[in-house]
């Protein structure tokens, strides 16, 4: 009942929340003498911070709709190439000129924990000048119908494997993050299986390949928690009258509460900046604080099962670093992997996947070549950093590019990379 006291708490507050939007566009109309002065542009700034901390954030748009391709801008149109009732694989395609040597095919895979996939929006936008992108548009558990069916780790692997099925050979895939994990399994099912659709390349990023190297908060909460309370606390049953109503899930809301309990300081900073900001019309920081909280407080839901079955095998008994990892009554054997190029990329100051988790990856797949092997730590950058932000676009987006272009299976032969360094060097 906690879920649909949530949502008649969100409905009652909706004509409080019709009143505060009404306040502060009086107050911020130039015909209004009030609004050229200190004392309304408060007025105004209290009204917004009300309504904006009391929305609920729908699902954000990539709005990526232009790329430069051989220092040429040109076209991008979003278009959905395969669909399963939880994801929807999402290309960005490239209005480029018919006959030109085709770029890398990149399967982006986007994590699964509340955000959805437009957080990578940066990260597709660094990669589209180089490569034909796709990503995983994983969809909202409270939008599913029970008629659906359940979703959970297995399903997730499944649909990887499908999705790289889909895209053909010589497909190179990234993982942001949680996908870690069900990426490195998929691939492992793949070569042990013989599949002819494997990935040329693998690119991991900040993710909780290993967690019992530097454990972090989330880390250690999941360990000392377990997984009964987990299953007892934080899943609850998708509320009327949406469509997925009765279906068990873990709320984006509880999610989203915490991400913001680890740095609330820096949230309640940002937004009293926020109202300095508007009281000072400073309009540039202002939209630049509302962009990144329209994409941060924007959240899913998971199924239960889904989560659950997460966080026991990956930060509760470790299974795959541990070689006891299972996928539908198989065992995820690591070692199999001997064709894909492996690449990892860790963030020094990540606080979510410690460093060491993601490299943690290279120990598990001994028989892939010395030479395919590469790791890159990133100074200086936190989680966030490692897929996003200015570092990611100067420093590891060249290192990803001449990987894959090295690695493809065109070229891996003549090439080596230039810009990665060695896990072992």
């Amino acid at each position: 009942m906690f879920y649909q006291l949530y949502e008649m708490n969100h409905a009652a507050l909706q004509p409080a929340r019709l009143y505060a939007d009404a306040v502060r566009l009086f107050y911020t109309n130039p015909l209004n003498p009030f609004s050229h002065t200190p004392w309304g542009r408060s007025v105004a700034a209290t009204a917004e911070l009300f309504e904006r901390t009391t929305r609920r954030y729908s699902k954000p748009h990539f709005e990526l709709t232009k790329t430069v391709v051989d220092w040429k801008s040109v076209e991008v149109t979003e278009k959905t190439v395969w669909s399963r009732p939880f994801c929807n694989l999402v290309r960005f395609e490239r209005a480029v000129p018919a006959g030109r040597k085709a770029d890398p095919k990149l399967l982006i895979v986007a994590p699964m924990s509340g955000h959805y996939a437009t957080l990578l929006r940066g990260t597709v936008e660094a990669m589209l000048p180089y490569a034909d992108v796709h990503i995983t548009d994983w969809v909202d558990a409270r939008m599913v119908p029970l008629t659906d069916g359940h979703f959970d780790l297995d399903d997730y692997i499944d649909y990887i494997i499908d999705m790289l099925h889909a895209l053909g050979p010589d497909t190179h895939v990234m993982a942001v993050c949680q996908p870690s994990v069900p990426v490195l399994a998929a691939v492992a099912l793949m070569e042990k299986r013989g599949d002819p659709f494997v990935p040329s390349t693998m690119t991991l990023m900040g993710g909780p390949i290993d967690t019992r190297r530097n454990p972090t908060a989330v880390n250690l909460l999941a360990k000392e928690k377990g997984i009964d309370w987990f299953r007892d606390n934080v899943i609850m049953n998708a509320p009327w009258p949406v469509p997925g109503f009765g279906r068990e899930v873990y709320p984006g809301f509880l999610q989203l509460s915490g991400f913001m309990s680890m740095n609330l300081d820096r949230h309640i900073i940002a937004h009293k900046d926020f109202f300095m900001h508007l009281v000072k019309h400073d309009g540039d920081n202002a939209e630049k604080h509302r962009d990144f909280y329209d994409e941060y407080l924007a959240v899913m839901d998971l199924t239960a099962e889904f989560y659950l079955q997460t966080v026991d095998t990956v930060f509760v008994r470790h299974a795959l670093p541990k070689g006891e990892m299972m996928h539908r009554g198989e065992i995820v054997d690591t070692k199999a992997i001997r064709n894909v190029a492996l690449f990892t990329v860790e963030g020094e100051n990540d606080d979510i996947s410690g460093l060491g988790q993601t490299q943690a990856a290279h120990d598990l797949c001994p028989n892939i070549p010395a030479d395919r092997h590469a790791h890159y730590m990133q100074p200086a950058v936190g989680h966030y950093g490692v897929f996003n932000g200015s570092r990611f676009r100067s420093e590891i987006v060249p290192r990803i590019v001449d990987f894959i272009t090295s690695y493809g299976r065109q070229n891996r032969v003549a090439v080596k990379p230039r810009l990665v360094r060695s896990a072992k060097g």
